[in-house]
């Protein structure tokens, strides 16, 4: 077992070039994140379709700028990070995770909306999913 605990752990992001991304966003990412994250937070709305609006907040990244999260590769394959305990995670969603995001996102989207914040805009809501439910990348 000791000879896995040396091998190297490389993180890799499949995404498209910077240029890509914000001319998405500039053209689609913006006012399609805005529909989704409004759809997202109708979602909320009713207990069913709960995790309907968890799903399209954890893909805000990729939805407003073609973000994908980083993978972890070894030489044996793709490793996935451990995560919390599920009712400690919504325990989290329902009590903080469902408004801080909306905070978050809101922030976000306004940086987006200047040349300057831009790119801090877009790590923003590459932070969204693991505001919401503790998700560990």
């Amino acid at each position: 077992m000791s000879e896995f605990n040396n091998q190297p752990v490389v993180a890799v992001k499949q995404s498209p070039g910077c240029l890509v991304q914000i001319l998405w966003f500039v053209f689609v990412g913006w006012w399609l994140g805005s529909f989704a994250v409004s759809a997202a937070y109708v979602m909320f709305l009713f207990i069913v379709t709960i995790p309907v609006g968890i799903a399209i907040l954890n893909n805000i990244p990729k939805i407003m700028a073609l973000r994908e999260p980083p993978q972890l590769v070894t030489p044996y394959g793709t490793v996935s990070t451990p995560q919390h305990n599920i009712l400690v995670r919504a325990l989290w969603f329902v009590l903080v995770g469902w408004w801080l995001t909306g905070i978050v996102m809101t922030v976000a989207y306004a940086l987006c909306m200047t040349v300057i914040g831009l790119p801090f805009g877009f790590v923003m809501f590459d932070w969204a999913p693991g505001i919401l439910t503790l998700r560990r990348s």
